[in-house]
């Protein structure tokens, strides 16, 4: 049999959904791509969705605040899906969700039918099938979710109450049909049915009737119809639900391993963004893996839009957006035209972007920074009819500056975040400046790179700071430069500032360096004197303090090492701990544009860059051999 499909339908739903993909680029900030790749992945559905054989299932996982959900809904609003569009909340722990099957959410929503529709399977991440140990959980809600993803059908539960009803339609009829042949008044042959009666049958039968058509249906007909489906056998069939549309979204924290950093404001939102890029497809079925049975995770598909984190440009664009909306609505409104500066915008930026959170927290800095503020504005400027306000931030003196005609008003304002930043003496600072400056020297003399990031001043309520490296392949020779460059942090105290005033800021360091040096030799084998594995549980376990002795050697060693490194560098290293302490914050090319002022050759690597040697040029014997960076005092020897 063949699909009879109108050429001309089929040419305007593609251009309406195409104007869709338009429409949802303009309004969302950054996520172009994963637009781009829902807008192809769903044409077949809402072009010609009468070819399909089984449900389009397409998959969105991204950290909080990307836009996961807002961005189907829009769509949905855009292609005016609305009266067939379900969005079902996924939970097996929430006790105030009400359904415990699609059936039943598609029956509430009179959707149990073989007609096209949108269902939108959101938070994901609260519903699992596997406990923390990989076992599986006895009971879950949802059950049947995994039948759609299936194939499309969900099988039809009410065949006992179906059976049910007629039989007590049938028995209401005789009743109706006794009294009323024995003289009793106020008896009615055949009584309609109920709206809640009515809408049971159409989704139980399958009826093209409406609600209302069906309620004034008598009993009698209705026996007839439940008698004529249990003829046909349709009641016991499945219901079809290929032709749908099937979102699933959920923020998948396994997959993201920076998704826990919540509270990180001072991380540069580009390192985010290139190290969630790194995310494929692989890591999305791994993680599903880690709370779903494998023939779960293979009904998910392969469709999956990963999404990014937000670059720092897309976040600028953000807050561009949102203050051109609060001019636009401030003219409407109240026929006032307001200006807003830059200063203002990266004010917001400041105190308002946590990379990890996504849009949320950028929305509500901007209410409180320019909104709330605004709002005094306004009054004075209604009453004294001034027609043009411009605001102005002044981070000198930390004042917001407003021009009301030709007045200008000031009030003290001091960003939440910069009021953290700011907490911290400069004792406190400065020394967490040489900290990290350490940690910064040794990375540049040991890998030829300079960090991503390095920062003395965070909005934290203890002074602390951090040192951003790059993705670095481990190897014999890397684990034990990066061993170093832990130790490096606590080792520049010492040196400028002396040892009896180093910090206990370097313990977490000391505890990674000697992981790194335990892996070294009882994982890796990178000891000759001791091949076998040292890390493993249970009968086989073997003693551990057997290489303690050379583990304390080695970190003793490299703690030399290290000290030797900074001390051959030092002037380099007062150098950048100065401008550190001045700045709070440097980036890659000021720390190489440091280091080239001392005649050190420190190369800059872009946020996504993974480190490690030259493999395909040592397999090559047409190429040159591999060489170490320069700047390179690397020693692997144990």
């Amino acid at each position: 049999m063949s699909l009879k499909i109108d050429r001309d339908e089929m040419r305007q739903r593609n251009e309406r959904l195409d104007r869709a993909g338009a429409e949802l680029t303009g309004t969302f900030v950054g996520i172009d791509s994963i637009i781009a790749d829902l807008i192809d992945s769903m044409r077949v559905w809402y072009v010609m969705p009468e070819v399909l054989a089984r449900p389009v299932i397409i998959s969105l996982w991204g950290m909080t605040g990307v836009g996961k959900t807002d961005l189907i809904r829009r769509l949905v609003k855009t292609l005016e899906l609305q009266d067939r569009f379900v969005e079902i909340e996924m939970s097996n722990t929430d006790e105030t969700v009400y359904y415990s099957s699609v059936a039943q959410v598609l029956e509430q929503n009179q959707m149990n039918d073989s007609e096209p529709k949108v269902l939108l399977f959101d938070e994901m991440q609260r519903f699992n099938t596997l406990d923390v140990d990989g076992k599986p959980l006895p009971r879950t809600r949802f059950a049947d979710f995994w039948e759609l993803l299936s194939d499309g059908r969900l099988a039809r539960r009410g065949r006992e109450n179906l059976d049910m009803t007629l039989l007590e339609y049938q028995w209401q009829h005789a009743d109706s049909k006794r009294r009323l042949e024995a003289g009793e008044e106020g008896i009615e042959l055949d009584p309609t049915l109920n709206l809640w009666e009515a809408q049971s049958l159409k989704q139980r039968l399958g009826m093209a009737e409406s609600i209302a058509e069906i309620s004034t249906m008598h009993r009698s007909r209705i026996m007839d119809r439940i008698r004529e489906a249990r003829l046909a056998k349709v009641v016991y069939e499945p219901v079809d639900h290929s032709k749908s549309l099937v979102i699933v979204s959920g923020n998948l924290d396994e997959a993201f391993a920076m998704a826990n950093a919540t509270s990180e404001a001072d991380v540069d939102a580009d390192i985010f963004h290139a190290f969630t890029a790194k995310i494929s497809m692989v890591d999305i079925k791994t993680a599903l893996s880690r709370r779903f049975k494998p023939e779960q995770v293979a009904r998910f598909g392969n469709i999956h839009l990963i999404y990014r984190s937000l670059t720092k440009a897309s976040f600028e664009e953000l807050i561009r957006r949102e203050v051109a909306r609060v001019v636009t609505t401030t003219k409407e409104r109240f026929g006032i035209a307001l200006k807003v500066s830059p200063a203002v915008h990266e004010l917001v930026y400041r105190n308002g972007v946590f990379p990890v959170q996504g849009v949320r927290p950028v929305f509500s800095s901007i209410v409180d920074i320019l909104e709330r503020n605004l709002s005094k504005l306004l009054f004075e400027a209604i009453t004294q009819g001034i027609s043009r306000i411009e605001m102005d931030y002044d981070p000198q003196k930390h004042d917001l500056v407003a021009r009301l005609g030709k007045s200008e008003v000031r009030f003290p304002y001091t960003g939440r975040l910069d009021k953290v930043r700011e907490r911290a003496s400069q004792d406190a600072v400065a020394n967490v400046s040489v900290h990290e400056a350490g940690h910064a020297v040794a990375y540049a003399v040991l890998f030829g790179l300079a960090p991503l990031q390095l920062t003395s001043k965070v909005a934290s309520s203890y002074a602390g700071g951090f040192t951003f490296p790059h993705d670095i392949h481990e190897t014999r020779d890397s684990l034990l430069a990066k061993a170093r460059v832990f130790l490096a942090g606590g080792l520049a105290e010492e040196i400028v500032f002396g040892a009896g005033n180093a910090t206990i800021g370097r313990s977490h360091d000391r505890e990674v360096a000697t992981q790194l040096v335990s892996d070294y030799i009882r994982r890796f084998g990178f000891d000759e004197r001791f091949q076998a594995v040292y890390t493993m549980d249970g009968w086989y376990a073997m003693d551990r303090t057997v290489t303690d002795l050379d583990t304390e050697k080695m970190i003793g060693r490299l703690v030399a090492e290290t000290h030797q490194i900074l001390v051959g560098n030092k002037p380099f290293l007062l150098e950048l701990s100065r401008r550190l302490n001045g700045e709070g914050k440097l980036d890659a090319r000021a720390v190489q544009a440091c280091a080239s002022g001392f005649g050190l050759r420190v190369a800059i690597a872009p946020e996504g860059h993974l480190h490690l040697p030259g493999y395909h040029a040592l397999l090559s014997p047409e190429l040159p051999a591999a060489t170490l960076p320069p700047n390179d005092k690397r020693n692997g020897s144990s």
